[in-house]
């Protein structure tokens, strides 16, 4: 069976994906697979699948909105050859305008792919969700990134800035475990020491934050706000109390069938 390019460079990233979200419940046989192809790829098509893997980075994933394969190895060749986009862009109300961008890097979360880009006519680091990019068509104009944020942060901070509270607890993990115990895209992450990272995450209300903070079953200082702590420190008596309880009724049923 042969491929032609755009054929060969959509099973390609295919298999990448399936390898790095793990569908199949094992990367083994989606890697083994990419390999094999790779070997096969003509030259022009390997440089434009390496030109995706280079541009793109990667944090925890997980299931969500759809991108174009062709989509997404635009807005990769444009972050790669630092060349200005134009892209036909979906606001969330539906309304679609026209924008003049110079991409830096793709950032793929939990549930999406993001590009991190100067919005050149405002002249601002700005985040675009890939799913909503209806078209995009590199102009050609070779573009200098100077002082580029940090990308995978500048997401995570915009994916956390949409919540009416927020909470910051210390945990004593250093920093990569903390980010696989709250994944980037769910909070905001700062090393405090090197067996030590500062978290700030979002939620909808205390008792939220309050179940997902206990879920993550480490210790941890809270900073942030003083009514989240008073409220594990409930929950946690809550369940030493219930754990005691449960302890003296099962010695006293034990004594009464002595």
């Amino acid at each position: 069976m042969n491929l032609d390019d755009d054929e060969a460079l959509a099973v390609a990233v295919a298999l990448r994906e399936t390898a790095l979200r793990g569908v199949l419940g094992s990367d083994q046989a989606a890697l083994s697979a990419l390999f094999k192809l790779q070997r096969i790829l003509p030259r022009r098509v390997a440089e434009r699948l390496s030109a995706f893997a280079d541009s793109v980075v990667h944090t925890p994933q997980g299931p969500g909105d759809p991108v174009s394969t062709e989509v997404l190895l635009e807005l990769a060749g444009a972050c790669r050859h630092r060349h200005r986009l134009r892209m036909v862009y979906r606001d969330r109300e539906g309304r679609s305008t026209s924008r003049a961008a110079d991409p830096y890097r793709l950032v793929r979360t939990r549930n999406r792919w993001h590009l991190v880009a100067l919005d050149v006519e405002r002249g601002q680091w700005r985040t675009f969700r890939a799913d909503r990019v209806v078209e995009a068509r590199p102009t050609g104009q070779p573009v200098r990134i100077e002082n580029p944020p940090d990308a995978a942060r500048m997401v995570a901070d915009m994916l956390t800035s949409d919540y009416p509270l927020y909470a910051t607890v210390v945990l004593p993990v250093p920093l990569e475990e903390a980010q696989r115990l709250v994944p980037p895209g769910s909070g905001v992450h700062e090393s405090a020491g090197p067996d030590a990272t500062r978290v700030t995450l979002g939620g909808t209300d205390l008792d939220e934050l309050a179940t997902r903070l206990l879920a993550l079953a480490v210790p941890l200082t809270v900073v942030a706000p003083d009514e989240l702590r008073t409220l594990l420190q409930a929950r946690l008596r809550a369940q030493l109390d219930a754990l005691v309880s449960g302890g003296l009724a099962g010695r006293q049923r034990g004594e009464n069938t002595e």
